[in-house]
């Protein structure tokens, strides 16, 4: 019966690949082998009468209403030309530098990520608003694609990020089964306030060493990353700029505050926070003048379509779990990876190039729901941090996004790029960024406590 659940787990990726959609992909396929299961005597359908309670437990999940709100967050904020604004007068700060330009893109993509939180988002308005400018400034075609497409992701890690709520909620389910299979009838749990906490270091981190690769590339070839020409410099000097600076960039970094700043001071829960993003991100509109009553019925079609996507998947999934489960899919993991050489990291090692490797056919979405309550109990039953486990898959999915030749940032871009950009123009200008992404992966790995020292500061565990 084991292989039986691994080949349902083939099977699923064979179906995605031929275009049909996830959720009712992941449903209709796991039904399938449970009714030849049932059929073969394989399978006990008792196993799908734990659906309804899951379904249930989904529909009062208090920590999943920050999805919704915080998806409205980051399309309202898409309609506030916040970008825009950010990208045009940061770039006439960091003009007169080599590469300036790109520093301006990984720190536009910084605020944005940390205010919208949405990967997709973040590169297709990145693409349209900096690629243009940076390739008629003489910018290196690699590497203004890299940069955008590289700093597009850090959606992923920065919170408010959708994947360490989805990550927040499932990892601590997770934990609580593992703990309790372990004899612990009083378990600890982890939250999404933990996760957000605990992804602010690795984030800037990414952000730092992005900033170092720009910098080296204008040392060593300086004709890749010109700095704006004198003429249009000449147009911004003086305390203007700098006033236009503050004006800018005060509204996003007062959003952010508020969003992380009340998570973090204990004030909010991140759903709580999540409804004062949503409220903030309405009045930066009313602010730019970027605000109807028809671009509000947008922004909440819109907001809808990708909360009923992401339910519609976590439906699916607890379908497909359940089935795994009745096959011993679960058990047949846990033999797995606990009989892999090397132990705990062994198995972490293992797990982490599954995530990486399933990231090119799979959204951060299913990899969240299918794999991860499937590998996370037998992970944390090993004594891993379930923080620092958490901000381990984020960046690994976010350098999943980055990877030719099936990265969904890659794609996000190509689909918004001048036709005179080619595809392997994009393919090679984001391998030194995966090389970034490896090597801050490898910097967690060795030091944990990036991760999980500030939330044990900020909340005494």
């Amino acid at each position: 019966m084991e292989y039986i659940a691994l080949l349902m787990f083939v099977s699923v990726c064979i179906v995605l690949l031929a275009g049909y959609p996830v959720a009712f992909t992941l449903a209709g396929v796991a039904l399938a082998f449970a009714f030849i299961g049932d059929m073969t005597g394989t399978f006990d359908h008792s196993f799908l009468q734990a659906l309804p309670n899951r379904l249930f437990g989904i529909m009062t999940n208090t920590t999943l209403v920050a999805v919704p709100l915080f998806v409205f967050m980051g399309v309202m904020l898409e309609r506030s030309k916040v970008a825009e604004n950010l990208l045009d007068t940061m770039a006439m700060m960091f003009g007169s530098l080599r590469g300036g330009l790109g520093i301006s893109v990984i720190v536009v993509g910084m605020l944005l990520a940390a205010s919208t939180g949405i990967v997709g988002a973040t590169v297709v308005t990145m693409g349209l608003l900096s690629l243009p400018t940076m390739l008629r400034r003489h910018y290196h075609p690699g590497i203004a694609t890299g940069t955008i497409c590289a700093s597009g992701t850090l959606g992923q890690i920065i919170p408010p990020s959708i994947i360490l709520v989805l990550l927040g909620d499932v990892l601590s389910s997770a934990y609580q089964q593992a703990q309790l299979e372990m004899g612990l009838f009083s378990p600890d749990t982890v939250s999404v306030g933990d996760l957000f906490v605990g992804a602010i270091i690795p984030g800037l981190l990414l952000v730092c060493l992005y900033v170092i690769w720009i910098m080296l590339v204008a040392v060593f070839k300086p004709e890749y990353v010109p700095a704006i020409p004198e003429d249009e410099r000449n147009e911004f000097k003086g305390k203007d700029l700098y006033i236009k600076a503050i004006k800018v960039l005060f509204p996003p970094l007062l959003l952010i505050f508020a969003v992380l700043g009340s998570i973090i001071a204990g004030f909010a829960t991140p759903t709580e926070a999540a409804s004062v993003g949503a409220m903030g991100a309405i009045l930066l509109a009313i602010s730019q003048k970027q605000f109807s009553i028809q671009i509000l019925k947008d922004v909440m079609r819109s907001t809808t379509n990708v909360t009923s996507m992401v339910f519609m998947i976590f439906i699916g999934a607890s379908v497909f779990s359940l089935v795994f489960r009745g096959f011993g899919g679960d058990e047949t993991v846990r033999e797995l990876l606990t009989s892999l050489p090397g132990g705990e990291f062994g198995a972490l090692l293992v797990v982490m190039i599954v995530i990486f490797l399933l990231g090119f056919i799979l959204d951060f979405i299913e990899i969240t729901f299918v794999v991860v309550p499937i590998v996370g109990p037998v992970l944390l039953a090993m004594d891993i941090d379930p923080v620092w486990l958490g901000i381990m898959i984020a960046i690994n999915l976010q350098t999943s996004f980055l990877t030719p030749p099936f990265g969904f940032a890659l794609f996000y871009l190509r689909g918004v790029a001048p036709d005179y950009v080619t595809t392997m123009q994009i393919y090679k200008g984001v391998i030194p960024f995966i090389g970034i992404q490896l090597l801050a992966l490898s910097i967690l790995a060795i030091w944990p406590s990036l991760a999980t020292w500030l939330p044990d500061m900020v909340y005494g565990q």
